[in-house]
């Protein structure tokens, strides 16, 4: 009896990990972004930070897919999608809740989105970053500053460069930089 006992577990815990590794890309711990000047402040420490589930990372292609099939676009100073290189917009090892959420943003304001920054090199480091899959970069139109700042709850600047921040109803974090957005996805925004 205890040696089914012990199989079934472990067939449980087997098919769990099977099952995991069947998707697109599995999920993965997130590493630290490499060395580069940062021009902006970390994002918020997993102290003051959301519990967040373990995170489904996806390929460049897999994320764009999924972005041009919402009718959300990006562009990129570079003209290129290269991680390492911080004049490229990548969407490389981003976060599926991170993607998610940009599509719950497109559905829920009605706005045109144009992501300007995904997961390539060059952003501010931290736990939950750009080069960890959390956070987009978006142009700041004015559909999308007034869904922000009319739909969301100010919670005052951003220590370090007092960003303007608005905290969504499932805790995402909309940064109100100079020129974009920075957005820091922590779930998907209920999608």
């Amino acid at each position: 009896m205890a040696v089914t006992s012990i199989r079934t577990t472990l067939g449980a815990l087997l098919g769990s990990a099977v099952l995991a590794t069947t998707g697109v890309v599995t999920a993965q711990t997130a590493t630290a972004a490499p060395s580069a000047p940062t021009a902006a402040p970390a994002a918020p420490t997993a102290a003051t930070a959301p519990s967040v589930a373990a995170v489904t990372k996806l390929s460049h292609s897999d994320a764009a897919n999924r972005f041009r099939s919402a009718g959300i676009g990006w562009t990129s100073s570079g003209g290129c999608s290269d991680r390492n290189n911080p004049t490229c917009t990548s969407f490389e090892q981003i976060n599926l809740s991170t993607v998610q959420g940009a599509i719950t943003l497109k559905q829920a304001s009605g706005c045109a989105l144009t992501i300007t920054g995904g997961t390539e090199t060059g952003h501010a480091s931290g736990t939950y970053s750009h080069w960890n899959g959390y956070k987009l970069d978006f142009s700041p139109t004015s559909c999308l500053s007034n869904y922000v700042t009319r739909t969301f709850t100010n919670i005052g600047p951003r220590p370090g460069d007092g960003a303007q921040q608005y905290k969504s109803g499932s805790g995402n974090i909309y940064a109100r930089e100079s020129n974009h957005w920075d957005v820091l996805y922590y779930n998907c925004g209920g999608c």
